[in-house]
């Protein structure tokens, strides 16, 4: 896949017929942090095979059944947090704090899928008309089958868990590919469900590159749901496409910041630089370019810049965030700094000298063209843009121009009419008055407009995501006025006539 590092395999050794490995390793460091299979074509069948044998236990469960094999998983998870907080450090660099977080986060949302699946998936009545005043209408959920996730290097387990965790509660078995840099978080989940029930294959983990990832788009499972780069993405549409088989994908990237002329500038700046920076500025949603009303824009501009220069990137506990997970990605955010400063922006906070392989020491830039590559490419990377507007209708003309409609924070007292201005964005998630909060909130769907916008991840719609509607209709009793028979009375039909009229003839 184009979103992958350069794979890194080595020779297997023992003189197995699999001819390589894959070995993770700790970007602080350089170490290794495991060794890995590289799976392909004949072990991804034989994965699916089981997942198909287990999705039936599974399904027949239901969502009571389900809901206590899932919740015994999430207090394991959670009482052996502290190991896989280890191993996700290891794996991405990030600061033990963040780790917290992102494993706290995604036991949330297992927990939230879990207890919330009946309610959203099982089935209800309809109501009917006076045509078919004789039939008991209602629909539902099942499951789909065999779903495989993709998973991204930024966040390893909390974005795949959205995934893994809404098409388990619906039903699903899974087989899980974590990328290649952070294989070891995938198989650890893996391992620990597979602890619980040794027996029921439901999640399973598969080890290797972009081959091994071309092999699960080709393997005819249910769904794919990806995460990913936007270049990703069209390749794992494009393996998908001849099977059919439908793809959700939650595509990398960050969005904006609005800060109205009314905002509290002091909780707007820190937002923004939790936003552009957390995670070394690797967090899809976070804050890529904050457009700032033209009379407080100075003032906010000083605030941001003062907070910037206080993070300190590392890898002690101390450090405000880690290195960059993606080795190529530093070249990228390389390529946008270039462009945005030879297009005449300005560096108020580092500049091309921050960047400094595996670290990039915190940006911000100022008045950058709004062609630049800082505003319409993907940025993964500790870099904000900070652009002045004139009002609130020209930010929502630059941020629907930019694209990249994943989510955008508004920094207003005005908190009612803020929604107004909600909806001439072409954004999937608005917030008010914080920046990355509402990724804590399970119950809250996440999704795109556009190119963002292929599928949901978290909520009920991302519960439905991974499931089909079965919609059933049953004949109560002998209707009165029956038409849907060759032998239907003159007069049964001039009552319909009188009826129909009677009901959509008249006045309001």
């Amino acid at each position: 896949m184009a979103e992958s590092a350069q794979p890194r395999l080595a020779a297997h050794p023992g003189g197995s017929s699999r001819s390589t490995v894959l070995t993770s390793y700790d970007p602080r460091t350089g170490e290794a942090v495991g060794t890995y299979p590289v799976l392909g074509a004949s072990e991804l069948h034989r994965t699916a095979r089981a997942a198909r044998a287990a999705e039936k236990w599974w399904a027949e469960l239901g969502f009571g059944g389900r809901k206590r094999w899932l919740l015994d998983w999430k207090r394991d998870i959670a009482r052996r947090a502290d190991e896989l907080v280890e191993l996700l450090c290891a794996e991405t660099g990030k600061p033990e704090a963040d780790a917290a977080i992102e494993v706290a986060l995604a036991v949330e949302n297992l927990d939230w899928a879990a207890r919330n699946a009946a309610r959203a998936l099982r089935r209800r009545k309809l109501g009917s008309t006076w045509l078919a005043r004789n039939q008991h209408a209602a629909v539902g959920q099942l499951p789909l089958g065999t779903v495989g996730v993709i998973g991204p290097w930024n966040n390893p387990v909390f974005t795949p868990m959205a995934s893994i965790a809404y098409a388990m509660a619906a039903g699903n078995a899974v087989v899980f590919k974590p990328h290649e840099l952070t294989t070891g978080v995938g198989v650890w989940l893996a391992e620990t469900w597979s602890a619980l029930a040794p027996n029921q294959p439901v999640l399973q983990v598969v080890t290797g590159d972009s081959g091994t990832v071309a092999a699960l788009c080709r393997a005819k499972l249910d769904k794919i749901a990806y995460a990913g780069s936007e270049t990703g993405a069209r390749e794992v549409i494009s393996l998908c496409a001849p099977a059919m088989t439908p793809v959700v994908v939650e595509r990398g990237g960050k969005g904006a910041m609005v800060v109205h002329v009314d905002a509290k500038l002091d909780e707007a700046a820190e937002a923004a630089v939790f936003g552009a920076m957390a995670n070394a500025g690797q967090n899809a949603h976070g804050v890529q370019r904050a457009y700032v009303a033209d009379s407080v824009y100075d003032a906010f501009l000083d605030l941001v810049a003062d907070q910037a220069r206080r993070l300190r990137p590392g890898a002690d506990k101390r450090a405000s965030y880690g290195p960059m997970v993606l080795e190529s990605q530093i070249e990228v955010v390389r390529k946008q700094v270039r462009d945005a400063l030879g297009r005449g922006g300005r560096a108020v906070v580092g500049g091309l000298e921050s960047i400094r392989d595996p670290y990039i020491e915190p940006i911000v830039l100022a008045d950058v063209p709004e062609e630049s590559l800082a505003v319409t490419g993907e940025a993964f990377g500790p870099v904000l843009v900070v652009n002045r507007v004139a009002d609130m209708d020209d930010a929502a003309k630059r941020i629907n121009t930019a694209g990249n409609g994943v989510a955008v924070s508004v920094f207003t007292r005005d908190v009612h009419g803020v929604e107004l201005f909600a909806e001439q964005l072409r954004v999937g998630v608005v917030t008010i008055n914080s920046s990355t909060a509402h990724l804590a909130i399970p119950a809250l769907p996440i999704g795109g407009v556009g190119e963002y916008g292929h599928g949901h991840s978290h909520g009920d719609q991302g519960l439905r995501e991974f499931s089909r509607t079965l919609a059933v209709a049953r004949k109560r009793y002998r209707a009165a006025t029956n038409l849907a028979t060759f032998e239907r009375h003159p007069r049964q039909l001039r009552l319909a006539k009188a009826m129909f009229r009677l009901r959509h003839g008249r006045a309001i």
